[in-house]
């Protein structure tokens, strides 16, 4: 079997991810959004929104700035979806085929979780006319459908309504039409997505679950057999199809630090990579975890759900990437009302290079100025503040 060193790995990640393509020569545009998209395959959504939404991060961390109208344009024009792909995620319409088995699962009380499953099963009529309603009235939130005050439940308070119409969500009965804010608004799929992807054919379970691993293995350039089921939430039935791609020749078994890995085929090799990004805590290049330690050395533990007197790092903590380590990490906040950007607490790693604050006082400037703040602030928790601090005071 092929022996891959780590900092090959390291490069064959960092490329599939995009991290050595150009940076656009002016404005983004949609050409370089789609680049993206087809790097990462789906922007992952989360309601946190003490830097900025999770969804706009990625496309910043791999081009600079650029217009969030971009990704929200790409929504209205349908050329993406809201489904569940890596948690709840926009994803490509041209994915939504093979993501129908996840439905049907669904449809059969196999796939989801918890509340909207109980739903199904508990009041199957009551879920039957939340959809009547929203065949009648939507595009439609949970609130204009809510019946009576509002009651709290085990379900991040949701009500009713909304359990159910995450039910319909999840099997494909209902989508997000639009957002008011935050919220969703849920309208029959069919009203929403275009015929012609809705005609598509529909593969067989098996078949769908091969392919999404090797549009996993494509976007990471090089993962393990968990890293790969981990891009879409798959099971570890998926794992059957590892074989047929090697003996497709799709994937190479080859191994890294004595572990075997997949390599996808035609996955570049770059001699070294040059970039340096702040990534979200969604970002596809970190979010699973042991291929994050495994690749960089970087034990990374989003510390949200932590109460304040017991977190490590912060509550929203950004890796950044210096090259090809993940040098240091940095607790952000965007306060808005005084228009700065906040560095609540900026740590290094044990093998981060003495250019370390130089690199991320240029991105912290980068990223303060997209997000249309006048200055950055560095608190003075954190190895890395001082010298981070003497950085912003000499940059102009």
């Amino acid at each position: 079997m092929e022996q891959l060193s780590l900092a090959q790995a390291r490069r064959v990640a960092l490329a599939a991810q995009g991290f050595t393509d150009p940076l656009p020569p002016g404005s983004p545009d949609r050409r370089h959004l789609r680049r993206v998209l087809r790097r990462t395959l789906l922007l992952q959504i989360d309601s946190v929104n003490v830097l900025e939404r999770a969804h706009y991060l990625p496309a910043f961390s791999r081009l600079g700035a650029y217009d969030k109208g971009l990704v929200d344009g790409a929504l209205a024009r349908r050329e993406l979806f809201e489904y569940w792909g890596h948690e709840a995620s926009l994803l490509p319409v041209a994915l939504h085929p093979l993501l129908r088995w996840r439905m049907e699962r669904a449809r059969r009380l196999e796939e989801g979780w918890g509340g909207p499953l109980r739903a199904m099963r508990e009041r199957p009529d009551f879920v039957a006319s939340v959809l009547e309603r929203v065949r009648e009235q939507g595009p439609v939130g949970a609130g204009e459908l809510r019946e009576g005050p509002r009651r709290g439940g085990a379900w991040w308070d949701w009500d009713e309504a909304k359990v159910a119409l995450e039910y319909l969500f999840w099997s494909g009965e209902v989508t997000t039409h639009s957002r008011r804010g935050f919220e969703r608004l849920y309208d029959l799929t069919e009203r929403v997505l275009p015929a012609a992807v809705l005609d598509l054919p529909t593969p067989a379970r098996a078949d769908a679950q091969r392919e999404l691993l090797r549009l996993s293995a494509v976007a990471q350039g090089i993962g393990t057999a968990k890293s790969l089921r981990d891009h879409f939430r798959l099971r570890p039935e998926a794992d059957t199809g590892l074989q047929d791609l090697v003996d497709a020749g799709e994937l190479t078994p080859v191994r890294v630090e004595g572990r075997t890995w997949y390599l996808a085929a035609g996955a570049a090799l770059p001699r070294r990579v040059r970039r340096d990004a702040l990534l979200s805590p969604f970002d596809p290049l970190v979010w699973e975890r042991s291929r994050t330690e495994a690749l960089f050395g970087f034990r990374y533990r989003i510390e949200i759900y932590v109460p304040a007197a017991k977190r490590v790092h912060g509550y929203y903590v950004l890796p950044f990437l210096h090259d090809e380590q993940l040098a240091a990490r940095v607790d952000l906040k965007a306060d808005r009302q005084a228009g700065v950007l906040r560095v609540l607490g900026v740590y290094a790693e044990g093998t981060a290079p003495p250019t370390t604050a130089a690199a991320l006082a240029e991105e912290l400037r980068r990223l303060a100025g997209w997000q249309g703040l006048a200055d950055v602030v560095v608190e003075r928790r954190g190895d890395l503040a001082p010298a981070l601090t003497r950085e912003l005071a000499g940059s102009p």
